[in-house]
């Protein structure tokens, strides 16, 4: 333990002096190149025998347990006079340290970070990325202190932050842990630009080289960032932060208080698509600021970060919030119609072959949330809190734009959400339902229980109807052979196997290996071209290895539809289908007499 006693000694003066009750974190990160930094925190004085320190077991925005702790080593602590205090580890997230005297106690340790794909944290030689669920411990006692954090970053590096700036370069405040907790810090050699948007300060943090146009970004964002009155009154805030890492293999997002990380790969932005999504994730993380950071469901408030908090109303917070972030988009001329159309075709397709929508409703997927998987089993068996929360919002808002006759939307919903059940209170499902009767002037109560509380599969047909849409393979779309089953990449080997499909009614089930078809041997390269030599119907001897023995399975083929899903207009459109469709988008008519899109767009 001697090389930390010089650091304990020298690097406490990093933090500016400050009321006794305040919390000061400091960390140093001169030297990042194998992932490592010092971190040293002193909390004020405790009259308590024992002082309870902990790293949260989970971050904000992902609803999974996390091995955070396991980043500490060399972890001691100190009274105020320099002595050792004995701690022992008493859970994954905790430490326990015993007191003979009333003291403030000061603890160091050594922090491995290397989670970038995580957003948790990143350090390395060009610059720090710290979120402070797996960066800084805290007290129970002093969570609700001031907080003050110091860097000690190499002298080329810039810090930023949504906290308010110290009094020197490189420090940041806070009025307790649960804004230190929210409020990331990147640090390093980075681009940086400001802009204004509705009377709001803005700033865009790219770390990254790659081959985005951050001008192009700046412009975006600001017309993204004026449309917030769309949906809610006011802000939740006065300035944001946008921050992005240009990297490679790392991509998500992460919501915070007044700030996102955005993650995407360091070539991904110049191709339309790709453009795309960017821009819709950081619509998506922009709308969290109101849509979780500034009300969220009762299970989530406030934040126990030692625990899983379980909710039946997560598909609200992630769905929604997903079913807005082209709308808003939309309305700001970043996407245009026929991009927005796309990309409701595309979850549509989605969830038409996601067998899972019809074994598990939208509130049981959200209390599941902190239990779920992925892969085989998730497509059959489960619904997804952002993709059917999705469309579940979709429902939910056709259905109140027509029994209001266009005069209330889903957003006004959000709207009241906002108003009437900002944090620190959360709203329940009573909440939800009373504000829908409330702009609706009906019950809800039958909706919630067939379209919420019990797996549905949507009638999306008459639902686009409404708005004068229908969905499209295309005129020259038709039939072709389907097995059911899905390949690993470069492989023969099943990653999945719909439910009831033709695969899984034969008896063929995930991780068979197939060798070869009507006695022939096929090729993972070669396998759809050789179900295309066969017709819907046909029945073919599929040999394969099941748990490493080869056998001989008959399969009747079933069909699919070739081609892309659409979304086109419909030929000679009412005024109401027209007028429907302005209440839900807030756009005129953008098909031309054939139900395509207009030239323009």
């Amino acid at each position: 333990m001697k090389p930390v006693v010089p650091f304990i000694l020298t690097f406490s003066a990093l933090a500016c002096s400050n009321a006794l009750a305040d919390v000061n974190y400091a960390i140093d990160l001169t030297s990042p190149e194998h992932h490592l930094a010092k971190v040293e925190v002193t909390f004020p004085e405790t009259t308590a025998d024992t002082l309870v320190v902990n790293l949260p077991v989970w971050r904000t925005g992902k609803y999974q347990v996390l091995p955070l702790g396991d980043a500490v080593r060399r972890f001691v602590a100190t009274d105020e006079k320099g002595q050792t205090l004995p701690w022992s580890r008493t859970a994954s997230g905790e430490w326990t340290v015993k007191l003979s005297e009333p003291s403030a106690v000061t603890v160091n340790y050594q922090l491995y970070a290397n989670k970038l794909g995580q957003r948790v944290n990143h350090i390395d030689a060009s610059h720090a990325f710290l979120d402070a669920s797996g960066t800084f411990v805290y007290s129970p006692e002093f969570r609700q202190e001031p907080i003050n954090v110091a860097l000690k970053v190499p002298n080329s590096w810039k810090s930023y932050s949504g906290m308010p700036s110290g009094s020197s370069e490189h420090t940041f405040k806070a009025d307790n842990y649960d804004i230190l907790v929210d409020s990331p810090i990147e640090t390093g050699i980075s681009q940086h630009r400001s802009f204004t948007a509705d009377g709001r300060e803005y700033e865009l943090v790219v770390w990254g080289e790659g081959n985005y146009d951050i001008e192009q970004m700046v412009t975006d964002l600001t017309k993204l960032s004026g449309q917030a009155e769309v949906i809610w009154d006011d802000y939740p805030f006065e300035r944001y932060v946008y921050m992005v890492h240009a990297t490679s293999g790392a991509r998500g997002a992460t919501e915070h208080l007044n700030s996102t990380i955005i993650q995407r790969p360091r070539f991904s932005y110049r191709e339309r698509d790709d453009y795309l999504g960017f821009i819709k994730t950081a619509s998506h993380e922009f709308i969290h600021t109101w849509n979780v950071k500034a009300y969220r469901p009762e299970g989530l408030v406030p934040y126990n970060y030692q625990d899983e908090e379980i909710t039946e109303l997560l598909w609200i917070a992630e769905g929604s919030t997903s079913y807005f972030q082209s709308q808003l988009l939309l309305r700001a001329g970043v996407m245009t119609p026929k991009e927005f159309f796309a990309d409701l075709a595309k979850r549509i397709a989605q969830n038409l072959k996601t067998p899972g929508r019809e074994v598990q409703s939208i509130a049981s997927a959200s209390a599941n949330q902190w239990a779920s998987s992925g892969g085989d089993y998730a497509v059959n068996h489960s619904t997804n809190i952002y993709s059917e929360g999705y469309l579940t919002s979709l429902a939910l808002d056709f259905s109140l734009i027509t029994d209001t006759k266009l005069k209330g939307s889903y957003r006004d919903v959000h709207r009241k959400l906002y108003n009437e059940h900002k944090l620190p209170a959360g709203f329940t499902v009573a909440d939800v339902k009373a504000i829908l009767e409330d702009v609706s002037g009906t019950s809800y109560e039958d909706w919630w229980q067939q379209y919420v509380n019990s797996p549905v599969s949507l009638d999306f047909d008459g639902m686009l109807a409404k708005a004068g849409l229908e969905l499209t393979y295309g005129k020259n779309a038709k039939t072709e052979a389907f097995t059911g089953v899905t390949l690993k990449s470069d492989s023969l080997v099943l990653s999945h196997v719909l439910r009831d499909g033709p695969a899984w009614n034969a008896g063929i089930v995930l991780a068979d290996e197939i060798v070869a078809i009507n006695g022939l041997k096929v090729t993972a390269e070669g396998f759809a071209a050789r179900i295309n030599d066969f017709k819907p119907g046909d029945s073919i001897t599929v040999t394969l290895f099941s748990n490493d023995k080869l056998k001989d399975v008959e399969l009747k083929l079933g069909e699919k539809q070739t081609g892309k899903l659409a979304i086109k207009g419909v030929n000679k459109p009412s005024r109401a289908q027209k007028a429907f469709l302005k209440a839900w988008l807030g756009i005129d008519w953008p098909f031309d007499k054939n139900g395509q899109f207009k030239a323009a767009e």
